[in-house]
């Protein structure tokens, strides 16, 4: 071209249009410099059960690798003892009970509850998942559920890659796990679906929930001997047995794990991704899961990301699920505007410290609760509990103690005749039947042999702790009794700490609007509808 005859006018825009080009540009490298999230989420795993936290009977080598690598919160508190609702503040950044049915079990996910995953997509980013996503809820069906979220709140799901049973690719170690194959749902997403874009994937794995297959241990090489036992179980074969298939489970969830990082380690993407691996609540086991005991809302938690995380750090700070979702939108550089109010607060000051122990003490406590889990009382009745956790400990409000907290110890048959099952769903023949009695308990070996030998076990009453009602305030230290068997409410010793716990919970309930105790409605979670199966209860005034 000869510039000699291009007008001055022409040269200027040309320079213009060259500096314009140049910015845009810029602009696009700096989106695309924005970090990948591969977000991992097992379902019902307590805290202590990684081989990281020192587990004897687990290995979680994927999850060791974030953790000693990365940034191990030692007292991350889940949204609630049970998926549905904690899952609910996980996405949305705001506690359970702020969410109306969005927030309990088998309801309806409401629209105006946007999750953070919405506004990442909106945001430029490539947004999926593998797995259980936001759940159990009930999306719309049809053009009648109008006010009723279409699509699962984690994302659209890429799970069509499966295990098929009997081929030499089936390699799960027992039929009880899903025939998901996480990694390679995941490797689709990056290849087929990711394009140039900073992707957030969700990875949900159905694992350890219940059911197991009983003994699928026995084909590794665990013992029985290795397994590390709660306080509040009876030390018998059985309930090891059940400890170790559990544990099975874990490490499958782990092992997709193993292959995800290795897959973005051989792309070139896993120092631009953060790494961000916990459980939705505790294990599946009686006073455990459903409970709001450390056992039911205490989670492992890592997130690594060397690249702007200083690793190599164990923090103290309780954090709660509701701070996950500011987290999240502030490392996306994603305004949270198109969601409802947020309550939790980022953690990414403490991410990028080079602190380790307690980093910043204005954040003092975790919030927890729960209100109905699987139906298990008169009338789809819950049993609320409301939660506060310190970095020492744990004060839990049982709202109606004279609720069973476990479920109700006998159940109407089905059928026209309204006969009672058995008491405790035990049977002539001493057989303990789970679906009969207490069920916000899983059905497991180890409850039945606790419900089937409660007579006979002597020492800690393992039954009582298991299913007995509670008095309606709890105290706990976690530092000298980690298992929660001594009660320290009206403890002189600890009567400071009884007084500034139940302030502040009370603080956090009115400031977050909770309908229990401003109303006006404080019974309106009990009202909630219930899709999924029910099971018929007496008026417990009538019988017990």
């Amino acid at each position: 071209m000869n510039y000699r005859y291009i007008k001055p006018l022409t040269i200027v825009h040309l320079l213009l249009f060259t500096l314009w080009i140049s910015g845009f540009s810029q602009v696009k490298s700096k989106e695309d410099s924005r970090p990948n999230i591969l977000f991992v989420i097992s379902d019902d795993q307590s805290f202590g059960h990684t081989s990281f936290e020192g587990s004897p009977f687990i290995r979680t080598p994927a999850f060791d690798k974030v953790a000693s690598e990365g940034v191990y919160f030692r007292n991350a508190i889940a949204g609630s003892p049970g998926c549905a609702p904690s899952r609910s503040a996980l996405i949305t950044g705001r506690h359970h009970w702020q969410n109306e049915q969005s927030g309990q079990h088998a309801a309806p996910w409401l629209k105006k509850y946007v999750p953070f995953v919405d506004l990442l997509s909106a945001n430029g980013y490539a947004t999926g998942r593998t797995g259980k996503g936001v759940s159990p809820f009930q999306y719309a069906r049809d053009e009648q559920d109008s006010t009723w979220r279409e699509s699962d709140a984690a994302g659209i799901a890429h799970s069509n890659i499966r295990y098929q049973t009997g081929t030499p690719e089936d390699v799960r170690p027992t039929n009880k796990v899903s025939n998901l194959n996480y990694f390679e749902n995941f490797k689709f997403f990056m290849e087929k679906v990711r394009g140039d874009d900073p992707f957030f994937f969700w990875f949900g794995a159905s694992e350890p929930h219940r059911d197991y297959e009983q003994d699928s241990w026995k084909r590794t090489d665990k013992k029985l001997s290795d397994v590390e036992l709660p306080g509040f179980f009876p030390d018998h074969d059985i309930v090891r047995g059940d400890l170790l298939d559990y544990a099975v489970e874990i490490e499958w969830v782990d092992n997709h794990l193993t292959q995800m990082l290795s897959y973005l380690e051989e792309i070139g993407e896993l120092e631009n991704t953060i790494v961000i691996v916990t459980s939705d609540n505790g294990m599946p086991f009686p006073r455990a899961k459903a409970n709001s005991y450390e056992y039911g809302i205490h989670v492992p938690f890592a997130v690594r990301y060397p690249k702007n995380f200083p690793g190599g750090r164990v923090v103290d700070d309780p954090i709660s699920f509701t701070d996950i979702a500011p987290t999240i939108l502030e490392l996306s550089h994603t305004s949270p505007e198109g969601m409802m109010p947020i309550t939790g607060k980022s953690i990414l000051p403490i991410l990028e410290s080079t602190k380790q122990g307690i980093v910043d003490r204005s954040s003092k406590y975790a919030f927890s609760g729960r209100e109905r889990h699987s139906s298990s009382r008169y009338q789809n009745w819950g049993y609320p509990q409301r939660a506060i956790r310190s970095e020492r400990f744990l004060l839990i409000w049982n709202m109606k103690p004279d609720r069973w907290p476990a479920g109700a110890p006998q159940r109407i048959e089905p059928g026209p005749d309204n006969k009672l099952l058995p008491l405790h769903g035990v049977d002539e023949e001493g057989v303990h039947h789970s679906d009969w009695a207490y069920t916000d308990i899983d059905g497991s070996p180890t409850k039945s042999y606790i419900i089937e030998h409660q007579q006979q076990v002597t020492g800690i009453p393992y039954f009582s702790l298991a299913v007995d009602k509670r008095p309606e305030y709890e105290l706990f230290d976690i530092k000298n009794d980690p298992d929660n068997l001594n009660n320290l409410i009206g403890s002189f010793r600890f009567e400071k700490v009884e007084k500034e716990l139940k302030k502040a919970l009370m603080k956090e309930l009115e400031k977050t609007g909770d309908p229990r105790v401003v109303g006006p409605d404080k019974e309106v979670f009990d009202s909630y509808h219930r899709y999924s199966p029910m099971r018929e209860f007496p008026r417990p005034d009538n019988i017990y």
